[in-house]
């Protein structure tokens, strides 16, 4: 595996779904490399950037091959059309930017619909699944591939019908939206299990964007963008029998909770979901970063979910000494260079060590 130990990276990972990572959190640090190797030149199109399997593949072995993977980092493809695949799939288009992607709404009026189905011919799907096979051939243990962004529930929904018009749905016509989020929710299983397909013969496990590998287990990231519109009524009514169906379905979960107005709306109710394993924390951007968050974090590990939390270099320590190791992911996303990665590890340790004396004082 490219810049890693793989047996070594299955422990850890191991150890943190187990809470055993008594050590330290998981940390996943990143840093790039200078090289004289030019990266493969862009394709003219944006369509191309992003549907060009052979484009795809290429560049991101270029950047896994130049990077430096700290900690528990993981040398990952994830392919990926942007976050609305499940309602491309179901029907909608697909905008591409440089960066990112957005949905083309298809629905007006959801009594005039058709059902929403997995349609195996869908080029949506076709494509994901060309650019999925073209890196698992590449793989070859090098990387490993990831099941691509999926939205369904809400999200979904929102693909299909646009944020502002969705709104106006939940209160004109709210009775028809759960059986489109439960066909939706057969979409996005239809997905998973066809990508798993593909990839499941060629690897361990599970791993998706959030950085997180499973090496035993089908895992998947659940949530709702959309719930920050949302009060604790709606959210009960129209996002929580969606999530349900998602963790029933799945053998390992993580929340992603999008900014503070999600958590303070919904945080509480979140974390009553039994089978929920854990929540991702994304403060946002414009806000204070990790260890300014301590009281909501403590309150993530208090009801017994595992964390993943993005970090700035002067945050590490201080989470590390606010909680407890086990079940925590942190990934660093502005370290400068290698030896601060290998000193920030280190400094890892030792607060955590500091963290336990004083527990057990």
């Amino acid at each position: 595996m490219i810049g890693q130990n793989e047996a070594h990276l299955r422990n850890r990972w191991l150890e943190f779904w187990n809470k055993e990572n008594h050590d330290r959190p998981v940390i996943s640090i990143e840093v790039p490399l200078e090289t004289d190797v030019p990266a493969p030149p862009k394709p003219e199109t944006l369509r191309e950037r992003w549907e060009n399997p052979d484009y795809v593949v290429a560049a991101a072995r270029h950047r896994m091959e130049h990077t430096w993977y700290g900690g528990e980092a993981v040398p990952v493809l994830n392919p990926d059309l942007g976050p609305d695949l499940v309602g491309a799939v179901a029907g909608c288009g697909i905008e591409y930017g440089e960066n990112t992607s957005w949905a083309e709404p298809v629905v007006t009026d959801w009594s005039a619909y058709p059902p929403i189905a997995f349609d195996p011919e869908n080029p949506w799907w076709k494509k994901i699944c060309a650019l999925t096979r073209a890196a698992v051939a590449d793989a070859r243990g090098d990387y490993l591939v990831g099941i691509t962004d999926l939205h369904p529930g809400t999200d979904g929904l929102v693909s299909l019908r646009g944020p502002q018009d969705l709104c106006f749905d939940l209160m004109d016509c709210g009775e028809v939206l759960l059986p489109r989020t439960r066909e939706l929710f057969e979409v996005y299983r239809r997905i998973y299990d066809g990508l798993t397909e593909i990839i499941a013969p060629h690897q361990a496990g599970s791993i998706n964007w959030m950085g997180i590998w499973h090496p035993e287990k089908r895992w998947y990231v659940v949530g709702s963008d959309f719930s920050c519109m949302l009060g604790s009524e709606e959210y009960e009514r129209f996002v929580a029998p969606g999530l349900e169906l998602e963790l029933d379905y799945l053998e390992a979960s993580m929340y992603h909770l999008d900014g503070p107005a999600a958590a303070r709306q919904h945080l509480a109710r979140i974390l009553q979901f039994e089978k929920l394993d854990g929540v991702q924390w994304v403060y946002g951007a414009g806000q204070p970063s990790a260890r300014h968050w301590l009281p909501l974090l403590r309150q993530i590990q208090a009801a017994g979910k595992r964390i993943q939390v993005h970090c700035e270099v002067e945050d590490v320590v201080p989470v590390c000494e606010a909680l407890r190791p086990e079940g925590v992911h942190l990934i660093v996303d502005d370290c400068p260079d290698v030896e601060t990665g290998e000193k920030l590890l280190q400094a890892a340790e030792e607060a955590t060590r500091e963290n336990r004396s004083e527990r057990h004082g």
